[in-house]
């Protein structure tokens, strides 16, 4: 057994698949009654060819299938003689294309239309094919193979020279192997239901133990997590959770299904649980010498299910912002914190012009608005501010000494309602406003942001310039 050797066997059962994966992790499954086995290095397990191929009729007898067995150099000469022959079929290294030259023409012609030996899939063009070969007088694959390459090429094309490579016994391409569905679910039926949240994290981690170690030695992460809680009264509560990033910690896990039950309890007593996970390839880290390590995302995940189980869905997160000429407004977002980009500044590029000539960063003047505006008293001459004062502490106020606006902006008057609370934890960007705003220096130096709604006429102060 010199090089690699493919087998195939056939039979009209799916228990097939069991039997082949018993010899080989690598199967393809070309068909529900034919399988191509790879047999590299299966000699120091079973001996010879022959021994392998006695060995596969054994086993799939003793399931109660009766199976034909074809080993031969490569996968395409041993699903052809498969068909041909009954039994066990052993072709000897180098011999396939002798081994096929008496098979009939017609024989290429259902296999490939069976399994599709050729990974495209012609039917009419290789019924044409097999029809011109008959009009020349050719019967069998060895005549085939027999034929010129250049001068089938010219009147068939590729698709000619395939059927060529074919009968010769070559592989159109290398082996696929088939990979089996594999679920990654774990259940558990109590012997007494539970009711609330501690009980439940006992059995949750019996169930998330092995669940994590299946997605380990699988290499693979849960992108979604999904639990199902049997109830007494015979209805199922359903949760999925979507993961930010593949993970499968499996304390990290159970904290984040219970944090999740804990705003949306089941509504009565469990008596069955089952853990299900859809699972994708594990990331990968790479950290850098240059930038400071972000928290892990089982970290991030398990702060924010818990800040959700506290404020509420959708009310913590990131703020973004939206398509708005509100003051303030935004939508919360899922946090989702992008990885640090190392700062490549070189020499003199710290606080503008350097001595060597670097040019650095534009000052950027950043407002540092309060989260809720800040009530204040303005003393108005000549249709400006000059005074400002107000009651919270930290905030002095007094003279003013420059002032710029006022900028008038207003919208949404269309809508009659206010005051509403938003959903994204902010007041409601539907609600109308209409204000004038000043950027006002007072004489201690603070720079702030004044604001007068015109319907109320009242003053607030909105934030500090920086």
């Amino acid at each position: 057994m010199n090089g690699t050797l493919y087998a195939a066997a056939g039979s009209d059962s799916a228990q097939l698949v069991e039997v082949a994966r018993e010899f080989s992790p690598r199967i393809d499954v070309c068909g529900p009654r034919e399988i191509t086995l790879d047999l590299n290095g299966l000699a120091r397990l079973f001996g010879d060819a022959r021994a392998i191929a006695g060995e596969l009729r054994r086993t799939a007898a003793d399931r109660g299938l009766q199976v034909r067995v074809a080993i031969a150099g490569s996968r395409t000469a041993a699903r052809l003689l498969v068909r041909h022959r009954a039994g066990i079929t052993i072709v000897e290294p180098g011999d396939d294309a002798q081994a096929l030259a008496p098979l009939p023409l017609e024989l290429l012609l259902a296999v490939r239309r069976a399994g599709s030996l050729d990974p495209a899939d012609h039917d009419d063009t290789d019924a044409g094919i097999c029809a011109s070969f008959r009009r020349w007088g050719l019967h069998t694959l060895g005549e085939v193979a027999a034929l010129p390459p250049d001068d089938v090429a010219a009147r068939m094309g590729q698709a000619g020279v395939q059927w060529l490579r074919l009968a010769r016994g070559e592989d159109p391409a290398p082996l696929v192997p088939s990979v089996p569905e594999e679920r990654f679910e774990q259940a558990l039926d109590l012997e007494w239901p539970i009711d609330g949240l501690e009980p439940l994290s006992f059995v949750l981690g019996r169930l998330m133990d092995p669940l994590s170690a299946h997605l380990e030695r699988r290499d693979r992460g849960a992108a979604v997590l999904h639990v199902r809680l049997h109830l007494v009264s015979k209805a199922v509560h359903e949760r999925s959770l979507e993961l930010p990033a593949p993970m499968r910690d499996a304390r990290t896990l159970r904290t984040l299904v219970l944090l999740d039950l804990e705003s949306h309890p089941p509504s009565a007593a469990i008596d069955r649980v089952v853990v299900a996970v859809d699972p994708t390839p594990a990331r990968v880290l790479q950290y850098s010498l240059l930038t400071r390590p972000l928290p892990s995302p089982e970290e991030v995940s398990t702060l924010m299910a818990r800040l959700n189980a506290l404020m509420g869905e959708g009310r913590s997160g990131s703020p973004a912002l939206i398509d708005s000429w509100r003051p303030g407004a935004f939508a919360m977002a899922p946090f989702a914190p992008a990885p640090e980009a190392p700062s490549g500044g070189g020499v003199g590029r710290v606080g503008g012009e350097g001595r060597e000539g670097g040019v650095g960063k534009a000052l950027v003047v950043a407002l540092r608005r309060f989260r809720f505006a800040v009530p204040a008293r303005v003393l108005i001459e000549d249709g400006r501010p000059v005074r400002v004062t107000t009651d919270r502490r930290g905030m002095s106020g007094g003279r003013i000494d420059k002032a710029a606006g006022p900028w008038r902006t207003s919208g949404e008057w269309w809508n009659s309602e206010s005051g509403r609370p938003g959903k994204s934890g902010g007041w409601d960007n539907n609600t109308p406003w209409d204000r004038d705003e000043w950027d006002v220096t007072v004489s201690d130096g603070a720079t702030y942001r004044l604001f007068r709604e015109r319907d109320a006429n009242a003053w607030f102060i909105d934030g500090v310039l920086d």
